[in-house]
Parts: C-alpha cells; structure tokens; sequence
C-alpha cells in the first residue's frame, strides 16, 4: 500500500513578514487599551511630590478652593500596610473641610478628586507641617502621610459661605468669653477689653485660614 504525498505549498516570504506585522500591530493595540482603561487608577506624582491614586472614580467636576467637601480618611505613616493611627468615623461624622483648612499637600490632592470617589493620597515631608510635629504626635515632619479618602460630596462654591459662618461662630464664643469675665467681677469695658486682644490676633483663624498645619487631618 502506498502513502500519496501531498505537497504543502510553501507560504512566500512577503505572506510571513505581513503576518508578523499583523501581530505586532495587535499587541500593540491590546497594551494600549490596557494602558488607558487603567489609566485613572495608576499613581500620578504631582509638581510637589504628593502623589494620588483613584482607587474608585468619582463622578463630576474636580473640587476647587472655592468648594467645600464632605469626606472619610484614615491616616497611615509611611506606608498603606502600617496601622491606622487616625480615623474619622471615630468622630461618627463625615470630615468637612475646604483647602484653606488642610495640610498644603493635602488640599492639592483634594483638587484631583471627585464627589464619591475613592483615592490614596501620599504626603511626603515638606508637604504636610512644615515645622516641627506637634507634641505627642504619631508623626514627624520626615514622615510620609498615606491618607485613605472617601469623597462623599462636593458642594460647589460654598467655602466663602462656610468661611463667613466660621467667622460668626468665632465673634460668638469670644463674646460669651467676654460676657462669662465681665460676670465674674471684672469690668466689661476694662478687664474683658484685655481679651479683646486675642480676637483680633486670632481672626485670621477665624475666618477658616489656621496656619498650614492647623486643622489638618492628622493632627
């Protein structure tokens, strides 16, 4: 019994040199879809060193320094695997901040973030206090900060609104601090007057602009 050959007709050499090609373009277009589908949750590094992740992708407009937003975070130093040394749900309410009130490297992250967006956010030092860390703090200046932020809400154009209700609040308790003087036998227009002093030193802080570090989570 005899086996009938049949020949493979060979595939010319332009045929193979086109069909690599093929498949070069094919990988190429498959690493940068993957690239950009990925695109929002990679690591970005900020002009200042601070760098961000979008863990969840908000929706929405970016936040400004005229907006005010409402979020949770947990703190970590130098590293997301550490333990948490500060969470804000211990307060059983949201965080409500604008960037006048946070950390410089913090209120830059803010302004990449979105309502109900979910971000990782690294302070190097030099980008949270720039002095020395306050007494009993778990941090120092040196440390990187990894903050854990849920955007809860955004409210557009409302700091200059919340920075005028700060003010009222402040004017309020110095005026009860000076009543409570006045009560307690010095005379309204003299010992209080002594204590009128500090409201004015302290209006700046008031008015929801605290040093750098004031305010800050963390803290």
């Amino acid at each position: 019994m005899s086996v009938t050959a049949v020949p493979i007709r060979p595939v010319a050499r332009g045929s193979v040199l086109k069909l690599w090609l093929v498949l070069a373009l094919f990988v190429i277009a498959a690493g940068a879809l993957a690239w950009w589908t990925t695109k929002p949750f990679q690591v970005v590094t900020l002009p200042s060193g601070v760098r961000i992740r979008a863990i969840q992708e908000g929706s929405g407009p970016l936040m400004t320094s005229a907006d005010v937003a409402a979020l949770r975070y947990k703190l970590h130093v130098n590293t997301l695997e550490s333990r948490v040394i500060q969470d804000s749900d211990e307060s059983g309410q949201a965080f409500v901040t604008t960037t006048a009130e946070v950390f410089p490297g913090f209120a830059e992250g803010l302004q990449h973030m979105r309502a109900r967006g979910r971000y990782l956010l690294w302070l190097p030092g030099g980008s949270h206090i720039t002095g020395q860390a306050p007494p009993g703090a778990p941090f120092t200046r040196n440390d990187t900060l990894v903050f854990e932020i849920n955007v809860l809400q955004i409210l557009p154009g409302m700091a200059q609104a919340r920075q005028m209700q700060q003010m009222q609040q402040f004017q309020q308790q110095m005026q009860q601090q000076m009543q409570q003087q006045g009560g307690a036998g010095g005379s309204p227009h003299g010992g209080a007057a002594g204590g009128g002093a500090p409201a004015g030193g302290s209006s700046g802080a008031g008015g929801g602009t605290p040093p750098p570090a004031g305010g800050a989570p963390g803290q």
